[in-house]
């Protein structure tokens, strides 16, 4: 068959009318090529195009560091408001004069209570200095008597040496004197019996009796020296005691008047310690009548007006905000979120007054948004089942110029609305979507959640099991 005779019987077919009727047109051909194509695209997409996963928060603008917080300023004592030295909306400087008080306290209603008290401190600093003379000076005598004992003692002390060796001499030549007497006496009675038989003459028998006599009396002599030198020892004994009952006497008169001094400056020095503490008390009492500014800022509202107004201790005068650029966006977050959320997170932030556009699983899009990174999460929630997230400016994107730096605190102040995402993973589109469409809560990795450190340990104690 002929490329001929194949036209004709094509040109024969689609003559007919129901053929016409279900023949495929070109433009079914088109859309359906093009159905085809979304479809491989959008299942590509699907699959490979990454998605933010993001936790939503909102909260409020704070400052971080709690010392430059807005703070009251108070009054310290009962007082009656003096005058005023600030405005509302005054900036002031750390130690600036905000205001002056009247106290109301009679006690310290004296403008010359402290120059008294001085005077009162220094008659007593001047009685203290006196006692203590005394006390040095009945120190110096106690000194001179304890030296003249030491030198007395030793002396009576000799002296009762003395007597008690002249004792022993005089015993022994007492001793002697009375073998001398003995002997002569019996010589005087040999000289006795030979005279009465004619063989001793008359001057012999009297010799031999003045020999008696000479011994006699020296042996009374020498026993008159025995009696001299005990009555010496005696003495000396009665001396030394008498010099230690003297001395120990004036020491202990010394010593008691020395305790009674020592006692009057240990009075004094309490007496000008509590003086010293009331005068303290009276200038510290002084100084908080003048209010002073705590720290550098902006004074935001006088809580108490007018000049005569009473106030307590405690009450709030004013409210002062510190200069400081230290900020920080405090967010609330759910108890389903909290577990998902970890220091060192990214977040982006919205803050109240700036227009934003916000593409939670593209950042990159964001515009008007402000980055951050999560510095703080409680540790228990507020009693609401919600946890607070303290959020701080990525300093390293800014750095880098990868990111805007927040608003000053002219623009941004605290207490401003914020809302936050918290960045989380990267998924891809169709999980997120059918993560969606089930309601299942975002994904983080395990061991961000500390799991590899639990299969770790039970791993551990399969092994030791083993």
């Amino acid at each position: 068959m002929t490329v001929i005779d194949l036209d004709e019987k094509e040109r024969a077919v689609s003559s007919y009318r129901s053929f016409n009727m279900v023949r495929s047109s070109m433009s079914g051909m088109f859309i359906s090529i093009t159905l085809i194509v979304v479809l491989v695209v959008l299942i590509l997409a699907l699959a490979f195009v990454p998605w933010q996963q993001s936790v939503s928060a909102s909260g409020r603008v704070i400052i971080f560091s709690p010392m430059h917080r807005p703070q009251n300023i108070e009054a310290q004592i009962p007082a009656r408001l003096h005058a005023w030295h600030v405005r509302d909306g005054e900036t002031v400087e750390a130690g600036q004069l905000v205001a002056e008080l009247s106290d109301l306290d009679p006690k310290f209603l004296d403008v010359n209570q402290a120059s008294r008290i001085k005077s009162q401190i220094k008659a007593l600093q001047s009685r203290k200095e006196a006692a203590q003379s005394r006390y040095k000076a009945m120190g110096e005598q106690l000194d001179s008597l304890r030296r003249s004992q030491g030198a007395a003692v030793p002396s009576a002390q000799e002296r009762a040496s003395q007597a008690k060796d002249r004792i022993w001499a005089a015993e022994q030549a007492r001793d002697a004197a009375k073998q001398n007497l003995v002997t002569a006496r019996l010589n005087l009675e040999r000289m006795k019996a030979l005279h009465d038989k004619g063989l001793r003459s008359r001057r012999d028998l009297e010799l031999g009796v003045l020999d008696e006599t000479r011994a006699a009396t020296e042996y009374e002599r020498a026993a008159a020296q025995v009696q001299i030198a005990k009555r010496d020892q005696t003495l000396a004994i009665y001396d030394q005691a008498k010099i230690l009952a003297d001395t120990d006497a004036g020491l202990s008169n010394i010593m008691a008047a020395m305790a009674s001094v020592k006692e009057t400056i240990e009075s004094t020095n309490s007496d000008i310690l509590k003086l010293e503490v009331e005068l303290q008390n009276v200038q510290h009492r002084h100084a908080q009548r003048r209010v002073l500014a705590p720290c550098k800022g902006r004074i935001v509202k006088l809580m108490t007006v007018g000049a005569g107004e009473t106030v307590d201790s405690g009450a709030v005068l004013a409210v002062i905000a510190p200069d400081t650029e230290d900020l920080a966006a405090e967010l609330v977050v759910s108890d389903n979120d909290a577990p998902l959320v970890s220091v060192g997170r990214p977040v982006r932030l919205q803050f109240a007054g700036w227009p934003a556009l916000q593409f939670a699983g593209w950042p990159s899009i964001a515009v008007g948004t402000f980055g951050g990174k999560v510095a703080v999460i409680d540790a228990s929630d507020d009693g609401r089942c919600q946890f607070r997230v303290i959020v701080k400016p990525d300093e390293e994107a800014i750095a880098a110029g990868r990111d805007e730096p927040w608003p000053s605190t002219r623009f941004l102040r605290p207490g401003a609305e914020a809302s936050g995402w918290i960045m989380l993973d990267t998924v891809p589109l169709g999980f997120e979507l059918w993560r969606q469409f089930n309601a299942f809560p975002p994904t983080v990795k395990p061991e961000e959640l500390g799991l590899h450190k639990q299969d770790g340990s039970k791993s551990e104690v399969k092994r030791k099991s083993k």
